[in-house]
């Protein structure tokens, strides 16, 4: 069990360092997505590069790695804090990715298949927060941060509730909050050049050109 954990983690990183976006548009337009809008290989920005089914294709794949990468751990036994580990590790994978020295996305889409699989609940509620935030104001930047932000508190709740024990009343509630709080903290990071637009009023809404090439 716990001499898997190393190879669990490990794995879900490089799952995660599939460069699903930088492939998708080096494919289509032959170019580096992250040398254009945001610079940032994720969904969003392949959606300025290379049209809507171009970025509903990265985005679907960055969930299936996340989950997979998770899924995986379980399947092996690992335990609760190496199970933790490597939803963590899946999410780093794509912010620092090895396959493209370590400058990769902002983590969003795999952070949500990450969550699918090891907190649903705290998943659609953070899901649910992105979407009113989206719909309301336009800013993906905006609801990918508050969506991060509820997840500490949104898994707490379920933890407080007593939902997270095994079959044996082994709580492994500390090991899944670790997580969610080490994914939200690494999402709101790699956001921090979108919160100083948004403050600035700088900040381009879906669907806007962005006004300069590091817009998003």
């Amino acid at each position: 069990m716990t001499s898997t954990g190393p190879i669990a983690v490990l794995v879900a990183y490089l799952l995660g360092s599939i460069p699903f976006s930088y492939l998708i548009v080096r494919i289509h337009r032959g170019i580096d997505v992250r040398t254009i809008g945001s610079r940032s290989a994720g969904a969003t920005n392949v959606l300025r590069a290379s049209g809507k089914w171009a970025a509903l294709l990265a985005l679907l794949l960055d969930v299936a790695k996340g989950a997979a990468a998770v899924f995986l751990a379980g399947t092996l036994d690992v335990g609760s804090w190496w199970l933790a580990a490597a939803a963590v590790a899946a999410v780093a994978g794509h912010v620092f990715p090895l396959f493209l020295v370590f400058r990769g996305g902002k983590g969003v889409a795999t952070a949500a298949g990450v969550l699918a699989v090891l907190v649903p609940w705290a998943g659609l509620g953070a899901l649910a927060v992105f979407i009113l935030l989206v719909a309301w104001k336009r800013y993906v930047s905006l609801g990918s941060i508050s969506a991060a932000a509820s997840l500490p508190v949104l898994a707490s709740a379920r933890w407080w509730s007593g939902t997270f024990k095994d079959a044996d009343g082994l709580d492994y509630g500390p090991a899944l909050l670790a997580a969610v709080s080490a994914i939200a903290v690494l999402v709101i990071v790699k956001h921090r050049a979108n919160l100083v637009r948004l403050r600035a009023g700088t900040e381009s809404r879906l669907g806007q050109r962005p006004a300069s090439e590091a817009a998003e």
